[in-house]
């Protein structure tokens, strides 16, 4: 009988290109542990991994795409550093310390701090927020620089959907923190419609919905009247879900690129995703309003669906949509090779 334990190079293979993965699990791990306190944010630690925005849940999908990676390109995955490279090999060292460096100086060594002040010196409305929008751009930095230092040119372009998710929340949290309450128009220009379609839906429902603008900041507002109350909100590009829309679409062409498919099916595959995508946007600004008039627009139930639940729903869809393709091809595979393995009927001519 065969020993089914691995000999101890393969354990030592997998380790090694297990690593990256590794490097950016522990320190999100420690976090989790020691869970101190943000003093800018008012949030700890702990708390921050149950917040997807201004919160650290996308990291935790980072994580995901990170290991889905592996998953799906383990063989064609060829770790570049050998034992003769010893310089390169303590650099190696040294990098993958620095995710974990990087949070000890954010909580420990004043980094947060010297961060938020100097953002609030460069006029950010959200200044407290910005350490956190920081962490995710170094994040991709090191990201990027570990994948290249393990796998080479080959592996920076494998894990390019990782990277670019973890980069492109950065960047989202950096643009808001500067540009708040919708300011930023680009982003705006698809909140009017989404909100218009979510008060459809309402009045659909039976709900009694006014539409405005907000004076100042030329948000659109909706006012939600129901049986058991009235709900009223301005609706910014984060509240609207634009940010799940961007997420998509870079997750869903990258995704797709590597796909040896037809480019109809491609498009095909990208449109449907991005419509499913929006209109989970639509339905979760006309939940948030029904919360609204059911517990109030300062309740739990609202802050929870507002920050976490309501943006966990385009999140858990946009991450599942590459394994729905994969499953969807393999399917639409096996029902093709099953109608050619049928035998034809032979019609016979008439003697």
């Amino acid at each position: 009988m065969k020993n089914p334990i691995l000999p101890r190079k393969n354990h030592a293979a997998i380790f090694l290109k297990l690593l990256p993965l590794i490097a950016f699990t522990i320190p999100l791990v420690l976090l989790f542990i020691l869970n101190p306190l943000d003093p800018y944010l008012n949030l700890s630690a702990q708390d921050s991994f149950q917040s997807m925005w201004k919160g650290r849940t996308f990291q935790l999908f980072f994580i995901w795409l990170v290991s889905l990676e592996f998953i799906l390109s383990w063989e064609n995955i060829k770790f570049s550093i050998t034992r003769e490279q010893k310089t390169r090999s303590a650099a190696y060292g040294f990098v993958l310390l620095l995710p974990t460096l990087f949070i000890i100086s954010e909580y420990y060594l004043g980094l947060n701090g010297a961060i938020a002040t100097l953002s609030a010196h460069s006029n950010a409305a959200f200044s407290g927020s910005m350490p956190l929008a920081i962490e995710y751009l170094v994040f991709t930095l090191l990201f990027c620089l570990t994948v290249f230092l393990s796998f080479g040119k080959k592996g920076l372009t494998g894990f390019a959907l990782p990277a670019l998710f973890v980069g492109l929340v950065g960047f989202l949290y950096t643009i808001d923190n500067f540009f708040p309450y919708g300011q930023f128009t680009p982003f705006q220009l698809l909140v009017p419609t989404t909100a218009s379609f979510a008060a459809a839906f309402l009045g659909l429902m039976g709900y009694t919905v006014i539409s405005g603008t907000e004076f100042g900041t030329g948000m659109p507002t909706l006012q939600v009247t129901g049986s058991l109350g009235t709900a009223k909100f301005a609706i910014a590009w984060p509240c609207a879900g634009i940010e799940s829309l961007l997420i998509f679409t870079a997750v869903a062409l990258l995704f797709l690129k590597r796909m040896n498919i037809s480019w109809k099916a491609k498009l095909s595959f990208f449109v449907f995703g991005a419509v499913v995508t929006y209109f989970i946007n639509v339905l979760r600004i006309a939940n948030l309003f029904i919360l609204g008039t059911q517990y109030g627009v300062e309740s739990s139930q609202v802050q929870s669906f507002h920050f976490y639940l309501g943006p966990l729903y385009a999140m858990v869809w946009i991450i599942s949509y590459p394994m729905i393709i994969l499953a969807s091809l393999g399917l639409w595979g096996k029902i093709r090779s099953s109608n050619t393995m049928k035998p034809r009927r032979v019609q016979l001519n008439p003697a």
